[in-house]
């Protein structure tokens, strides 16, 4: 198995300018594969971990990669609106009905970042599958199910498990069985998503409560009110990460 090789420390990925950070630009980006762009200081990090897959029969692939701030959008006020489904941790559908709009909220924020905080803005972080343990008509589904142990992507999903923990990787999974914060209210578990350490690291710094606070506010965002009372605690169980 190839080791990934140590950045050099004049190599570090520079900050992202707002804009950038947001989703609200695509200037830092690069196209890896057709309608697929990661930050281009993470793509030969990328490439490097499809090389180190090969050898082991994995043929690792992006399911998404870069997502803009307007497609986030989309989907959290389709969400709000009743126009997309919200689930649950066990994926079982949310009255969202039934429901106030703070727990709206919160429900939305399980599966979907909030428009403006999600990682793939940066292009530092990816959602990834084997296309070698599906056939071609495989609809492709992101659950945790799949990548579990006796699902299709079991054995990727161990075998990243493996290089994380021996440290032959730069990328690492934000979103563990605990969520983000180190709590288990926070993003659901996410085992097909990566994050490229070095740049996630310097865009988590970055992404303060003030920068997000600003932006929503100046957004036509479904539930705006409740997210802006909210902002502090959803800071802390959805967007900042605890190591």
């Amino acid at each position: 198995m190839k080791p990934a090789p140590p950045k050099p420390e004049s190599d570090k990925p520079a900050p992202l300018n707002i804009a950038q950070l947001t989703g609200q630009s695509q200037s830092h980006l690069q196209e890896v594969f057709p309608g697929h762009f990661l930050h281009r200081d993470v793509v030969a990090a990328y490439l490097l971990l499809v090389e180190q897959a090969a050898e082991e029969g994995i043929a690792l692939r992006l399911a998404s990669g870069f997502r803009s701030f307007d497609r986030q959008l989309a989907i959290w006020n389709a969400k709000a609106r009743g126009e997309r489904p919200v689930v649950d941790s066990g994926g079982e559908p949310v009255a969202m009905a039934a429901l106030s709009e703070r727990e709206k909220v919160f429900a939305i924020l399980r599966w979907s970042a909030l428009p403006g905080a999600s990682r793939h803005h940066w292009g530092s972080d990816m959602d990834i599958w084997d296309s070698a343990a599906v056939s071609d008509s495989y609809q492709l589904q992101l659950s945790p199910d799949e990548y579990a142990a006796g699902g299709p992507f079991g054995a990727c999903s161990r075998w990243l498990d493996e290089l994380i923990s021996h440290g032959k990787t730069e990328f690492f999974r934000p979103y563990t069985q605990v969520g983000s914060g180190g709590k288990a209210d926070g993003v659901a578990a996410e085992p097909w998503h990566l994050s490229f350490r070095p740049l996630a690291t310097i865009c988590e710094q970055a992404l303060t409560p003030d920068v997000l606070h600003k932006l929503i506010e100046n957004t036509d965002i479904c539930l705006k009110a409740a997210i802006l009372e909210n902002l502090d605690e959803i800071y802390s169980r959805f967007i900042r990460l605890q190591y």
